[in-house]
């Protein structure tokens, strides 16, 4: 059974929105709920690298959409600083990758301030990350939500889907830690941009308003012989491969996290305990990558109820090529999700 919610036949009056748009729009009314809310980055009066802020200087002005110089650490450590005074910035940036160059300012300022005051500061700010690969090399290829889970004293959320997307974000600009925001960059949906993957992009999202909380996954498809943990882009090429499999009789349960801080492990628990067999799938590379973790987390909990051993699907242990064709070759596509799950159906 697939995600109602997500995946449902559109009605009239249902609207069906890209993540950039339900993000957007999230954005927008957040904006207007909260007037401690604004956003800081490179280029957001004209919209930002995937349209995240499209039209909204317009609407809101130059002090609560404020474009930056190219200056990570400057516009980072100014967002971190805001926040401690009680305003929730929102940093918008043209690629996660480039978070990297102010990686002190998360790690040894953002990241640990609330603990080491004892909880009486308050780091109530998002960030707003495209990651992955995308055909443009390896340096504008970083799966920043694997390198930041090793981080502890922040929240990381992953959307998939338009639905998830809108709920997911309200409920981190609320959120009073730092959130890093991740999105793929082939999901945005962005008009006007190759980035955009049709077949995917766009979903049902409520007009009503709707929170989901941080901590939450979601079992986007039912099944009983595999259960398969994957999220952003992975999530859609696992249920492309389910769809595959269930021609031949094997029945795919998948699990999208949402969020892999906190990690929503009961559910994926529960779900082992009926299937008896585990594969996650990331794109990020193997060595050290949250389905490590989620591996070990089950192990520990749910042993006894699996009956083969938990396999794990992931971009090797190696940069991203600039050849789209070697690309393609080491990031996990529908066929090596395929044939991990035959050879999991057949121990």
């Amino acid at each position: 059974m697939q995600n109602k919610k997500a995946n449902r036949s559109l009605k009239e009056n249902d609207r069906d929105l890209t993540i950039v748009q339900a993000m957007r729009e999230a954005l927008r009314e957040e904006m207007y709920r909260d007037q401690k809310v604004f956003v800081i980055g490179e280029d957001v009066r004209i919209g930002g690298s995937f349209l995240f802020t499209l039209g909204m200087f317009d609407e809101f002005g130059p002090e609560r959409i404020i474009n930056t110089p190219i200056s990570e650490v400057g516009f980072i450590g100014l967002a971190i600083g805001a926040a401690i005074q009680g305003l929730r910035p929102i940093v918008d940036f043209q690629y996660s990758d480039f978070l990297l160059t102010a990686f002190d300012q998360i790690a040894q300022q953002g990241s640990k301030l609330r603990y080491m005051s004892g909880g009486q500061v308050k780091i109530p700010l998002v960030f707003q990350l495209p990651t992955g690969a995308s055909g443009r090399g390896a340096q504008h290829a970083n799966s920043i939500e694997g390198i930041l889970f090793h981080l502890p004293g922040i929240k990381i959320v992953t959307p998939a889907t338009p639905y998830d997307a809108k709920g997911l974000f309200k409920s981190a600009v609320r959120d009073d830690n730092m959130v890093f925001f991740c999105v793929h960059k082939l999901l945005y949906g962005s008009k006007g941009r190759q980035l955009v993957q049709s077949n995917i992009s766009k979903g049902f999202v409520p007009e009503e308003e709707y929170l989901i909380p941080l901590g939450v996954g979601e079992v986007k498809r039912e099944g009983t012989d595999v259960t398969v943990v994957a999220n952003l882009l992975m999530l859609h090429r696992v249920m492309n491969a389910a769809e595959e499999l269930a021609k031949e009789g094997i029945s795919i349960e998948i699990i999208d996290p949402r969020t892999l801080v906190p990690f929503d492990t009961d559910l994926v628990v529960n779900s082992v305990k009926k299937t008896g067999r585990l594969l996650i799938v990331e794109e990020s590379n193997e060595r050290g990558g949250w389905g490590a973790q989620v591996a070990a987390d089950i192990a520990a909990r749910a042993i006894s109820y699996l009956d083969a051993p938990i396999l794990r699907l992931a971009t090797p242990d190696v940069p991203i090529p600039y050849s789209p064709v070697l690309e393609s070759a080491v990031i996990p596509n529908k066929q090596k999700i395929i044939d991990m799950i035959i050879r999991l159906t057949k121990k």
